[in-house]
């Protein structure tokens, strides 16, 4: 961790603040609330100043993904270029459908809320998305994840560390 945040500040530290640092990781796939908040913690950035900062930059694309995936995927199917790419991120999305597909609002929560590879609001949103998932009911079961993997990373990224060092 310690040489991604060396790198990272090295290559954008002239140009964004360490909070704005924090806020873009959290909007980028597989890293996002997970990751801002473990470079929150190791960059000195106070727990509560991390926290709605990775909250907010992990929920800004998720109505993107909820309302526009599909249709984008769509047209992105009928390209040669890109029908092989679309095609292998359903497919792996999907294999991880189970879990949302059979518990819905609450499975969605959890599959959002609890942070291990492969989950978390970006894979939700697109299972959400491509199981034609009410954006009513799946924007606020990610949005409570979110919150759910907010106490759980702040936990393992500020309490725990703070314990011990």
């Amino acid at each position: 961790m310690n040489s991604l945040l060396s790198w990272m500040t090295a290559t954008f530290g002239g140009i964004l603040t360490k909070e704005a640092l924090a806020f873009v990781i959290s909007m980028v796939p597989i890293l996002e609330l997970r990751g801002g908040l473990i470079f929150s913690s190791a960059a000195g950035i106070d727990m509560w100043k991390a926290i709605p900062i990775c909250i907010v930059g992990n929920l800004i694309p998720v109505p993107f993904i909820l309302l526009l995936i599909t249709p984008i995927f769509n047209w992105l199917k009928k390209t040669k270029t890109f029908r092989p790419m679309v095609e292998k991120l359903e497919n792996k999305a999907m294999s991880k459908k189970g879990q949302i597909e059979k518990y819905k609002f609450w499975g969605l929560v959890l599959f959002v809320g609890i942070p291990l590879p492969g989950t978390g609001a970006w894979t939700g949103s697109l299972i959400a998305a491509l199981l034609d998932m009410d954006f009513k009911k799946a924007f606020p079961a990610v949005v409570i994840g979110i919150c759910m993997a907010t106490v759980i990373m702040t936990t393992l990224s500020y309490v725990i560390p703070g314990l011990f060092f």
